[in-house]
């Protein structure tokens, strides 16, 4: 029954020929995504804070024949989101993931936290988007896969900042698919469940946390990352060249059952 499901999960979508760009590319999700699309075939130019950290994501990619270009962008200026993104061969696909988070009651947020999580996540997406989307309409279109959230439908104590920026990027991904599907380029998102990063490590190394909302998954488990990566490959893929403004929740039926 194992090897039937790991069969089943395997990608069969060719990229070969596309580059992707993929924001928040060093670590977690983004440098799963990263190397899937890789894997696929796709070139890629890769963004995150520091340069140098994007190399470990990078050189496998390399040694497996992509191109990869690696960027340090800094999402919380827009200046910086141009001036990184500025002069890069054409774009075929943006996977919009960078993000930050930082749990904390809602009455100890100050200003700079506040702006912070909403810059990067919410104003920051939107001017990559933007940038990419430029790149994808002079070359006939393309697709932009942003990273949503559960906290995009469910409020979750702790994550009041998050939660804005996140239901931010549904409602830009909806405004967006229905402005620029017309230029061929089809805007969606994905919203992950409980997933292990750095950002949800610390839930994590709490047994009963971990235990709790297992027991809250229908699935019975919680995510694994090859769980996401074929969703994303998928709407990133010709097999979704009809969807647009849609948004696929990754959480082994966690939402359902509320």
């Amino acid at each position: 029954m194992a090897d039937r499901q790991q069969a089943r999960s395997e990608c069969t979508f060719d990229f070969s020929g596309r580059r992707v760009l993929v924001t928040g590319a060093s670590r977690g999700i983004g440098e799963a995504i990263a190397r899937a699309f890789g894997e696929a075939g796709a070139d890629l130019v890769l963004t995150g804070r520091r340069a140098e950290t994007l190399e470990a994501t990078a050189e496998p990619l390399r040694q497996i024949g992509r191109d990869v270009i690696c960027r340090a962008v800094d999402q919380t200026s827009v200046e910086a989101v141009r001036s990184g993104l500025a002069d890069l061969p054409p774009l075929d696909v943006l996977i919009n993931n960078a993000g930050v988070e930082d749990v904390r009651a809602a009455s100890e947020i100050d200003e700079p936290l506040w702006d912070k999580i909403v810059d990067t996540n919410l104003k920051g997406a939107f001017f990559v988007a933007q940038a990419a989307a430029a790149s994808m309409e002079a070359a006939g279109g393309g697709a932009i896969v942003n990273l949503a959230s559960l906290t995009s439908f469910v409020g979750v104590p702790t994550a009041v900042p998050y939660s804005a920026s996140k239901s931010g990027v549904l409602g830009m991904t909806r405004a967006l698919a229905a402005e620029w599907a017309p230029k061929g380029i089809r805007v969606n998102a994905i919203a992950p469940g409980y997933f292990e990063t750095e950002l949800t490590s610390d839930f994590y190394e709490d047994p009963e946390w971990v235990a709790r909302m297992t027991a809250s998954v229908p699935a019975g488990r919680l995510g694994e990352m090859q769980d996401l990566t074929g969703a994303t490959l998928f709407l990133a893929s010709d097999a979704a060249r009809y969807i647009a403004g849609q948004c696929l929740v990754i959480d082994g039926g966690f939402l359902a059952q509320i």
